[in-house]
């Protein structure tokens, strides 16, 4: 397993690994948001300094990118989930930032029971997403 910094090339595979993740785990996302949320992380994931995970053959099969002390977003490609690659990227995002808080879809199936389990503490809640969608976030960080 070995972590390594985005490249430009990287961003399709990223985008790739965004999209597969969260069909496996936003089911309640409408169709229409759905859509409208992918065209944001496409136009954003160019944007942002990327840290990607891959398996033994070099494959990229997660990613992570921090906002200063935010985990602004943490996917893996649903089809190794619980092999450590999640747990991986985490623990980077640590090394980078030990006071990291990270804001979880609380519809989301995984998401809350994956962060408490590594030490994250709920901090607040809120009603919507960012741009006012119906989907509430838990708000969470590293108790350390």
């Amino acid at each position: 397993m070995n972590i390594r910094r985005g490249t430009p090339a990287d961003v399709p595979r990223a985008l790739q690994i965004w999209r597969v993740a969260v069909d496996a785990t936003h089911g309640f996302l409408t169709p229409e948001d759905r859509a409208e949320i992918d065209a944001m992380v496409q136009a954003w994931l160019p944007t942002v300094e990327l840290w990607l995970v891959e398996d033994a053959q070099g494959l990229a099969v997660g990613f992570l990118v921090m906002d200063g002390n935010l985990i602004d977003a943490l996917f893996v490609d649903p089809a190794v989930h619980g092999q450590g690659y999640g747990t991986a990227l985490l623990n980077h995002a640590l090394t980078l930032a030990p006071d990291a808080v990270v804001d979880a879809s609380e519809q989301a199936d995984n998401a809350l029971a994956f962060y408490e389990a590594r030490g994250f503490v709920r901090t607040g809640r809120s009603e919507t997403d960012p741009q006012g969608r119906p989907y509430p976030l838990i708000h969470l960080r590293y108790r350390g």
